[in-house]
């Protein structure tokens, strides 16, 4: 089964960025942040979306892979 992963931990790690960090400057909560982390989603809220391009200077398709589990 496929699923969509949303490449968090990567981009974190490659610039060296805290969750903690990332969520005070994006204004999201700690707890909705994990979830997306750690691929517990079922929709993606387009506001948080365009919040997480701007802040990473990326495009949609750039946060994003298909897995299979």
């Amino acid at each position: 089964m496929k699923y969509l992963h949303i490449k968090l931990e990567e981009l974190l790690n490659e610039r060296g960025l805290s969750k903690k960090k990332v969520c005070s400057a994006l204004d999201i909560e700690r707890t909705n942040f994990n979830r997306y982390y750690r691929d517990e989603f079922q929709r993606i809220d387009a506001n948080l979306l365009l919040k997480l391009c701007e802040y990473f200077d990326c495009e949609v398709g750039d946060l994003f892979e298909i897995r299979e589990k």
